[in-house]
This record gives C-alpha cells, structure tokens and sequence, in this order.
C-alpha cells in the first residue's frame, strides 16, 4: 500500500472525499514529523509507538575501495508495534 492507496482507503472508511482524506493523512504524517523532529515520541495505543533512536559513531569500509572510514553519530526514526498491530498481522 502506498500513499494513494492509504488516502483512498481514508476516504471510503470514514466517509469523506479524496481531497479531505488527502489533507487528514497528510496532518497526522506532518504532526508524526513534526513531533520526531522535536525530540519527542509518538504513542498510538494498539498501533505502535514512534521514536527518536540514537545510532552511535562507527567505523565502516568504503564497498568500492575498500578503505576504512568514520560514519558520524546520527539520530533516526524508529517505530515499535504494539500488540493490537502485531495481532492483526500474526492473523493474517
């Protein structure tokens, strides 16, 4: 499922038009964003919790040469599923 398929998904389950399910899915993606960006995490009971990890500073090898080289510490998006989401998926 990408995008278009999420907005029009959006709009058959709650009634709405394609335009309206389009802005609704694009809030809650730019409030995810947005609250990540600040630091903080985002909780959806039975959906999954979505959080800031730290990945550590590390040595690694250039593929083409072959040349050790630093790679940065960096912050990245992660995402834990809660038990309701992981039910749905174990169910098929």
């Amino acid at each position: 499922m990408n995008k278009s398929d999420l907005i029009d998904s959006v709009a058959a389950s709650a009634d709405l038009s394609k335009a309206s399910a389009g802005r609704a899915v694009d809030a809650v993606l730019d409030g995810i964003g947005g609250a990540l960006g600040t630091g903080d995490s985002v909780s959806l009971v039975g959906f999954g919790t979505f959080s800031v990890r730290h990945r550590a500073a590390r040595e690694g090898r250039n593929p083409q040469t072959g040349e050790a080289m630093h790679i940065a510490a960096t912050k990245v998006p992660g995402f834990k599923a809660g038990k309701a989401l992981k039910d749905k998926v174990k169910a098929g």
